[in-house]
């Protein structure tokens, strides 16, 4: 746990990102993107394939220090990462690579975290015993066992099928509002994203920018159809206003 003294909000600035192409120029992808996480809160990171989505993350959780401005994220935070792939070790049991991820956590915090997820018949079996939507259920769970301070989701429901997608949201959601870990979640999915937050900050324009930011009053358990409509609507029509500019 991030000692007390640093119990501030994340904070992400990119005053500036550019990636070297082929060719050897710098092509700029990030430009004046700031943002501010309040902790305990749900955040989602939203916009179209190649907007630079999964750079701010990995600029945020430090995997990348090639940019102009600055993060603040707590020097011993303890950060549960979901990447596309569940990337599990194949030669090991689910329970292995849970209690691999997480060496601290009890035996009994690991079944549980694993029973939530609806895994409790599977810690014996290997990963390529698994269904893709099973691995998902595993790789969520590693990322809950390290009991985060701060938990970080790129695309964690890609490929699966809406109906699939749809349960593991819901389960997921279930987790996020028991643990009241900061998250920060990067999708291209408005549902995934209006369902799951608390704040959706949108990605536009070349070099990337925030275009538009809205704030889901009733998020999760909490949020009705009727809300998910004016939500969308709200977002439908910040996009419709960057497009005209």
């Amino acid at each position: 746990m991030c000692p007390a003294g640093d119990q501030k909000p994340l904070e992400l600035v990119v005053k500036r990102k550019a990636f070297r192409t082929a060719s050897g120029k710098r092509r700029e992808v990030l430009r004046d993107f700031a943002m501010t996480m309040d902790l305990g809160k749900v955040y989602a990171l939203v916009g179209p394939s190649g907007a630079g989505k999964t750079t701010l993350l990995r600029i945020l959780i430090g995997l990348d220090k090639d940019f102009e401005g600055s993060t603040n994220v707590p020097q011993y935070a303890r950060i549960g990462m979901v990447f596309q792939e569940p990337r599990l070790l194949p030669w090991r049991s689910v329970f292995d690579n849970l209690r691999l991820a997480a060496p601290q956590t009890s035996d009994d915090d690991i079944k549980k975290i694993a029973g939530d997820l609806g895994l409790g018949d599977h810690l014996s079996h290997y990963p390529g015993e698994l269904s893709l939507g099973l691995a998902r259920r595993v790789a969520l769970a590693r990322a809950f066992a390290v009991r985060p301070d701060l938990l970080v989701l790129d695309e964690p429901f890609v490929s699966l099928d809406m109906a699939l997608a749809t349960r593991l949201r819901e389960e997921l959601a279930a987790l996020v509002d028991r643990t009241r870990v900061t998250t920060l979640l990067v999708t291209h999915s408005l549902d995934e994203a209006i369902h799951l937050a608390d704040h959706i900050i949108l990605l536009g324009g070349e070099p990337t920018a925030i275009i538009g930011e809205v704030d889901i009053a009733s998020p999760r358990s909490a949020m009705t159809d009727s809300a998910a409509v004016e939500a969308k609507a709200k977002i439908a029509s910040i996009l419709a206003q960057s497009a005209a500019r």
